[in-house]
Order: C-alpha cells, then structure tokens, then sequence
C-alpha cells in the first residue's frame, strides 16, 4: 500500500522538526534536555534520541528553514508549550512549499 503524505509527515517530518527545534533550544538558547523536552512537550528520553540521531534523520540544508526553526524555537521557550502545535504545522507547511517531503 502506498503511504499517504500524512503518514511520511508523522514517520519522517515531525521527528526532523521536533529533532531541529530541540538543537536550536539547547545549543543556540542553552537549555538542558529536561527543559527544552518539557517545552516541546515529549520525554527527555525523546530529547537525547533526536540529539544522538535515532530520531529525525533527514538532513535538510535550507537556510530559510533553518532560520525559521530557530525563530520557532526561540518563540517556544517565551511561550510555552501552547504554540508547539502552531509552530509545528507552520514549520511543516514550510518544508512541504519548499518541496523537501518527496511523497512516496
């Protein structure tokens, strides 16, 4: 059966997106694991997966992505979890435009 874009986005997107924003918090902002997790709203144990690779393995070079990921975050950590969902679907709307998801 062929797998519909919903499905691609669940398996690869959100893990690629959620993988970026938690680098861009702890590496550009400073936050540990424990904080940037309860600010996306997933485990610590998911925070150290996408840092050391496990999750979230595509690797996307877009500046203008990037760029936005790290404004989502920074706007995550003022806000709170009550935008992740916002952030999330405006960052995934972005890469789909920007034709990065190839839909098998």
């Amino acid at each position: 059966m062929k797998q519909t874009p919903c499905e691609y986005i669940v398996w690869y997107g959100l893990p690629y997106i959620r993988k970026e924003i938690s680098e861009s918090m702890i590496h550009k902002y400073g936050l540990s694991f424990s904080e940037a997790a309860e600010k996306l709203g997933v485990s610590v144990a998911a925070v150290s997966q996408y840092l050391s690779g496990k999750r979230g393995k595509m690797n996307v070079s877009d500046e203008e992505i990037k760029d936005e990921i790290d404004k989502s975050a920074e706007r995550i950590i003022k806000s709170g979890c009550k935008i992740v969902v916002s952030e999330t679907c405006k960052l995934c709307k972005l890469l789909i435009s920007k034709k990065i998801f190839t839909f098998k």
